[in-house]
């Protein structure tokens, strides 16, 4: 495992372990964590650290939030799981709660973020053949390049990622790419009858935190109108208050026509998503055509209400649009050589490095690991910042010198 001389010994043991006994599918910092709370979290040798990653937007809420905490214990205790063989006192509850908090007729919960995406997949490809009218096993989904929507083999069928795609073949047909924030390119793919949906990322978040122009999500929705296609947001990341509003779609007054969830719907506390339409898309699909065994649990329900609930009663949105203006605007004071770009909205940021050694991104990143901050490289010279939204501005403060004492790495 690389770099783990700066592991302390207790560390190295852990580190391993992993190594011998576990997957060689992710290059984690080597940092060994066992707590966390609120928007800090300590390695098995005590140390603080700011985190600044979130579980990749999991943790908005900040870690072990209390009243998330106090629903998945008081749940936990009494039913966790039933299947969708039965009914839960809790389902409809949670659909009814979600489905109101966000405006939509209906919802299917499933578990894990790409799963939701794969719903959304499906659920797009039958009302194109149910209502749309195209012929069957023709319909095409738009997509982006440089997208991130998870690594199942149908989404990897339309990944511009060699590293997540090379080896895994064959792939998915019925796909189109299109550059991201590029309108034409997008009216030119919807002359084609046969499409379903685009798909799109509202802030491309795995490329480096690619925002794109503004008026580009709403004119986009328009195009898909136009054209009766649906347009399907994937807000897993962008979502639930992390770049300044509920949704990162919010910043257009956009309503996709569907809405993929996932991350932040648990605050961090287990994996939940869920996909949002209304009855004409949702009700395309019938008892048995799709499901999961754990999507729409009793535990996931409370849990999930807990957590959306935080969102508003504590005004995160709010507090992630104030803390990602200073957060950009302190980032840019540093003046340094080796920041080429700030870049986000919201508490959703990168920094682009310029340095002419290909591997500065992470030198940096373990910097800033030794100086009590925690962060990762994403493709190679982009480092994203996304620290819990319960952030303040004392903190944001304190994490700027940190990064800026170490930049001084790079000299």
């Amino acid at each position: 495992m690389q770099a783990t001389n700066f592991a302390s010994a207790k560390e190295q043991h852990f580190l391993s372990l992993e190594e011998k006994y576990g997957a060689h599918n992710y290059h984690p910092l080597p940092v060994v964590l066992e707590r966390g709370q609120g928007v800090h979290v300590w390695d098995v040798d005590g140390k603080q650290y700011f985190d600044f990653l979130s579980g990749y937007s999991a943790v908005n809420q900040g870690h072990c939030h209390p009243d998330i905490i106090a629903a998945l214990i008081e749940q936990s205790q009494k039913l966790t799981l039933t299947s969708r063989a039965f009914h839960s006192a809790l389902l409809g509850e949670y659909a009814q709660f979600i489905t109101e908090y966000f405006g939509y007729n209906k919802v299917l919960p499933m578990n894990t973020g790409v799963e939701a995406v794969e719903t959304a997949l499906k659920l797009a490809r039958r009302w194109a053949y149910e209502v749309k009218g195209v012929e069957e096993n023709k319909a095409v989904i738009i997509v982006c390049g440089n997208n991130f929507h998870g690594r199942t083999t149908t989404v990897i069928s339309f990944s511009s990622d060699p590293t997540a795609k090379n080896g895994f073949g064959p792939f998915m047909q019925g796909f189109k790419s299109i550059p991201f924030n590029d309108l034409p390119a997008l009216a030119e793919a919807l002359k084609d009858k046969n499409v379903a949906g685009f798909l799109v990322e509202p802030i491309q978040g795995e490329a480096g935190v690619v925002v794109p122009n503004e008026g580009y999500l709403s004119t986009a929705k328009q195009y898909c109108a136009d054209a009766n296609v649906l347009f399907i947001a994937d807000e897993i990341q962008t979502g639930l208050s992390r770049t300044g509003k509920m949704l990162a779609c919010d910043h257009e007054n956009v309503k996709p026509d569907i809405l993929i969830l996932g991350k932040a719907l648990s605050g961090g506390a287990l994996p939940i998503s869920a996909v949002l339409a209304d009855d004409p898309i949702m009700l395309t699909i019938k008892p048995g055509e799709h499901g999961s065994t754990y999507g729409g649990n009793p535990l996931a329900c409370k849990v999930a209400i807990a957590a959306l609930t935080v969102l508003k009663k504590e005004k995160m949105a709010d507090n992630a649009e104030a803390m990602g203006a200073l957060l950009r605007k302190k980032l840019m004071e540093l003046k340094s050589p080796y920041i080429k770009l700030v870049r986000g909205k919201g508490l959703l940021n990168a920094i682009v490095i310029d340095h002419k050694d290909p591997d500065a991104a992470w030198k940096l990143c373990m910097a800033m690991k030794e100086n009590g901050l925690l962060a990762k490289p994403t493709h190679g010279d982009k480092i994203r910042l996304a620290p819990p939204l319960v952030i303040n501005a004392t903190q944001i403060e304190e994490c700027v010198e940190i990064i800026g004492k170490s930049l001084q790495a790079l000299n």
